[in-house]
């Protein structure tokens, strides 16, 4: 997809953008130098493989993850769905506020650094939280895990994707986004089989192995900041001077805001408040979706195939972004994607039978998997790559408060009411809304 209308990108200076200068470039590890130099393919696609093993390490705190373990803590400790609820929301509100300090340092750092830290602290925390013992132990490991999840990892990951891709961009971040759904899927049914087996305590330790295992080393050794730090360009096109027309134009064509000059375009606002309408569904329901289905009347075995069938169908979506044409432009994706989510949520309230459950979850799912894609190539479409990470940084603020809400939310008006149909049809709101503001959100122009 492209973020590109017809109108065509910003143009000044006699009709063509003047890409700014990208930040100093950073010495890399000494192993991408040695490797890149050798490899017959883009180094990029290294970078690529790495990410998709943080993205997928990156599930362990995920709310479709922490939704197999609702009912066993609820049981053990009597806590309430709101009090499991909060673990989630303030992980957001930490999150949100280290965002945009975060944002900054990744476009003069990079995400080697902001990636290795997160997987470790995480995978830390994970294991740690098979000694819970209490609810403020509980709290003071999750929200760190949780505040990782949304801020470290989101912008490293689409940050480190941004720099590396521009005429791939799509195609890239639909294969990273294919690897964190694989995570999504597989860390359900790994606690889940652990909790079979030995008891939630068990379930925490098997999630935070896998996310050391998987997500810590390739990371340390191969990522760089940026193809320029190697002497590479974007997508491996070929340097100045034996570059084709074709790519040539695309350089001149991609955009450079800085973030005061984002700020003041309505394209931002307008990306801004979609976010902030999708991502409180996003996140309230797949947290609550497993109890909710459990309520229904489904045995939890059937819940957690339900949640996998989420994630999969959420990796079918990411899949669909992929491979529609970069001249599509992103506006109208980002509409389907809400239109997906928002039906996908309107039938979950009619929930009675396991078909009927898998329908829901998967037109949510595949919605979700949209989003998740979508949403950070239109940032680096309508904004480029040079200031990605300060940009990016004050949208995840919004992105991770609306997540922190969306759980809350559902916790709270279920414990009020005990029923989530309440929360539900709020959400399928939220949904209908986003399709009309993503469909407003043109290309920007300086």
């Amino acid at each position: 997809m492209d973020g590109r209308d017809k109108e065509g990108p910003s143009r000044q200076n006699g009709g063509m953008d003047l890409p700014r200068p990208l930040p100093a470039r950073v010495v890399p590890p000494p192993l991408p130098r040695l490797i890149a130099a050798r490899l017959p393919v883009f180094y990029g696609w290294v970078v690529l493989a790495c990410l998709c093993c943080a993205g997928f390490a990156r599930q362990g705190p995920a709310v479709a993850t922490l939704s197999i373990f609702v009912e066993p803590l609820t049981r053990e400790f009597g806590w309430s769905r709101t009090a499991l609820s909060g673990a989630v929301s303030l992980g957001g509100v930490l999150a949100a506020i280290s965002a945009p300090l975060i944002g900054s340092l990744l476009d003069r750092r990079g995400s080697r650094l902001v990636l290795c830290a997160a997987v470790l602290v995480n995978g830390i925390a994970l294991l740690l939280l098979s000694a819970t013992g209490s609810l403020l132990h509980f709290y003071l490991l999750f929200c760190l895990a949780r505040m990782n999840w949304a801020g470290p990892f989101d912008l490293g990951i689409y940050g480190a994707l941004s720099n590396w891709f521009v005429r791939r961009r799509t195609f890239a971040t639909s294969i990273a986004t294919l690897a964190q759904q694989a995570g999504l899927v597989a860390m359900p049914l790994l606690a889940q089989f652990a909790i079979l087996q030995q008891g939630w305590r068990a379930g925490w330790l098997a999630i935070g192995a896998a996310t050391l295992l998987i997500g810590f080393v390739p990371a340390w050794l191969l990522l760089v900041r940026r193809p320029e730090d190697l002497g590479l360009s974007p997508d491996g096109r070929q340097e100045a001077g034996d570059r084709s027309a074709a790519d040539e134009r695309l350089l001149a064509a991609e955009p450079a805001f800085s973030r005061r000059e984002a700020l003041h375009t309505p394209a931002f606002w307008l990306v801004l408040l979609y976010t902030a309408l999708v991502f409180p569904v996003q996140a309230g329901v797949s947290l609550h979706q497993a109890p909710y289905l459990i309520e229904r009347g489904l045995s939890p075995t059937i819940a957690a195939t339900v949640v996998s069938m989420f994630s999969l169908m959420s990796a079918v979506g990411s899949i669909a972004c992929g491979m529609m044409p970069r001249r599509f432009p992103i506006r109208y994706g980002l509409a389907l994607a809400g239109a997906s989510i928002a039906l996908g949520t309107g039938a979950m309230l009619g929930i009675h039978s396991a078909v009927l459950a898998y329908l829901a979850g998967g037109l949510f799912g595949f919605g979700i998997g949209a989003v998740l894609t979508l949403v950070p190539i239109a940032w680096a479409d309508y904004f480029g790559r040079a200031h990605f990470g300060a940009i990016r940084g004050i949208a995840l603020s919004a992105q991770v408060f609306a997540q922190a809400a969306g759980p809350l939310l559902s916790g709270v008006l279920r414990d009020w009411t005990g029923s989530y149909a309440l929360s539900l049809e709020c959400f399928f709101a939220l949904a209908a809304a986003s399709v009309a503001v993503a469909l407003l959100a043109r290309q920007p122009h300086r």
